[in-house]
């Protein structure tokens, strides 16, 4: 079994260094691949920039800011989108700054093969342990465990080890809840790679190649209301089927693309089982963006259903 693979196999067995058999736990969850105080993406990335530091600028397209990382880095689900590049001659361009946020920010990036295919993809980085962190995350990382005490006691104490463990962990986990989810056809975009504490996505963007509204931009008439209220409830629903809830839904984490509302920051996601308090995170979330919706005169009187 992979590292970061989701089983539904209590039976599963997983062999340690030492040769002996050890039962996969079937809620542990995705780790951080790592040895000693680097992790080994960020040995990797270590050691691309050094070869980079060997390698003239020009040898890149004109303006592109990297090599395409694809191959370095832990990839999406299958089946991949058509419009996705995913040649490793491909190169990256840094478009501008799509979004800011406490604890990462959000770029626009074109990966593209010279006079080839290209992509727009959104760049979300993880903010690094010397910045204030997840100043909620307590309640969120009941239920997520490191496998290692030292990194427990780490995270426990806001070390500076603790704070970027904490970092990671929360891009594994978003990108994990992303891949599950997107493959069960829930309504996230489509994460393309996780790269250390680097995550692309699907950019949702509008005819215009601009950024999908969010859903507390929107006025929409009752009938669309109504209609992103139906779609709403049918996506949380796929949520709950796999166990999980948003932990953090408002209007402005909820994308309107192409007439069809999209749920996107999924650091905080929350495990309904492992997570002591996941019902009370269900009902916030639900409570939250129903609210939004009241507030725009929807009667709520529809119904939720399993939720």
């Amino acid at each position: 079994m992979r590292k970061h693979e989701f089983t539904d196999d209590f039976d599963t067995f997983d062999s340690t260094p030492r040769g002996r058999m050890r039962r996969v736990r079937f809620d542990d969850d995705p780790q951080p691949q790592r040895s000693g105080r680097l992790t080994e993406a960020e040995k990797a990335r270590l050691a691309r920039a050094r070869d980079d530091a060997y390698t003239a600028a020009e040898e890149l397209p004109d303006g592109a800011d990297r090599w395409s990382t694809w191959g370095d880095s832990e990839q999406g689900p299958h089946p991949r989108p058509d419009w996705l590049v995913t040649d490793l001659a491909a190169a990256d361009t840094e478009l501008g700054v799509l979004k800011t946020g406490k604890e990462a920010d959000v770029f626009v990036i074109e990966r593209a093969v010279p006079d080839g295919a290209r992509c727009l993809l959104a760049a979300k980085r993880y903010r690094s342990g010397e910045h204030r962190m997840f100043h909620r995350d307590a309640g969120y990382l009941e239920g997520r465990r490191m496998r290692r005490s030292r990194e427990m006691r780490a995270m426990a104490n806001r070390s500076s080890f603790g704070r970027n463990l904490i970092a990671e962990q929360w891009a594994v986990a978003e990108f994990a809840a992303l891949t599950r989810l997107w493959s069960i056809g829930a309504p996230v975009p489509y994460p393309v790679q996780r790269d250390g504490t680097e995550i692309l996505l699907e950019f949702l963007r509008d005819g215009d190649e601009q950024a999908a509204p969010r859903l507390a931009q929107l006025r929409p008439e009752r009938d669309e209301l109504r209609e992103l209220w139906e779609q709403l409830v049918a996506g949380l629903e796929l949520f709950a089927v796999v166990g999980l809830t948003h932990g953090d839904l408002s209007a402005y984490n909820t994308l309107v693309h192409d007439g069809h509302l999209m749920l996107i920051d999924l650091p905080q996601v929350v495990d309904l089982i492992a997570n002591p308090r996941g019902a009370e995170f269900l009902a916030r979330d639900v409570a939250n963006i129903s609210g939004w919706f009241r507030s725009r005169g929807l009667p709520m009187t529809l119904s939720i259903r399993a939720l």
